[in-house]
């Protein structure tokens, strides 16, 4: 009497699923081709390349979602920035990176995707990325200020587009607090320097 595995048409033998010669499915061989090149990229250390493809491709269809936004608004595509926008967008980005990236009061967000080595400057701290693909790339994305500095640029730059008041006060306060830590820096260095 047939077993009634013969006559289920969704059963699959475990050995079929794994048979060389059978074809294999279209996200298989994406990921086999993905450690193919991550094996000729970087033969002596896993450098998870399909982790870095995937933070590129959701970085892409995050700044699609701005133009998106925009065109559904009916904003117009601005002419050439203004010189004081853009260094207000350069000083708020380099700040709001640091604080996301570096600062001791934002650990707790940047915990389940990181692992504390030590502290560094003033309220910042060192972390490493840990976990699996995904996890250890968002880690890495949000350890390094300059990986962020595209992410809130582009943030910056497509809320510009939208609420343009708004952001410029947003990015002068960032300004602002980066204009007051520098000052901090400053003053300590020198009282450094009058105790020696």
């Amino acid at each position: 009497m047939p077993s009634p595995a013969q006559h289920d048409p969704h059963h699959h033998d475990a050995s079929a699923r794994h048979d060389p010669h059978l074809p294999s499915s279209p996200t298989r061989r994406v990921g086999a081709a993905l450690r193919r090149v991550s094996r000729a990229y970087s033969p002596h250390e896993d450098r998870a390349l399909g982790g870095h493809l995937g933070a590129v491709v959701a970085f892409g269809a995050y700044a699609a979602a701005w133009g998106v936004a925009a065109h559904l608004r009916g904003v117009k595509p601005a002419g050439r920035p203004g010189p004081w926008d853009v260094l207000l967008t350069g000083a708020a980005a380099f700040r709001l990176s640091r604080l996301i990236g570096k600062g001791t009061v934002t650990s707790p967000l940047r915990a389940p995707f990181t692992r504390f080595e030590e502290a560094t400057g003033p309220a910042e701290v060192n972390e490493s990325p840990r976990g699996g693909s995904v996890r250890s790339t968002v880690g890495e994305l949000i350890t390094c200020p300059f990986c962020l500095g595209v992410w809130v640029t582009t943030t910056f730059t497509g809320a510009q587009s939208l609420w343009p008041r708004a952001t410029r006060t947003v990015t002068a306060s960032l300004t602002a607090l980066a204009v007051a830590d520098t000052l901090q820096l400053g003053y300590d260095c020198l009282l450094q320097k009058n105790t020696e």
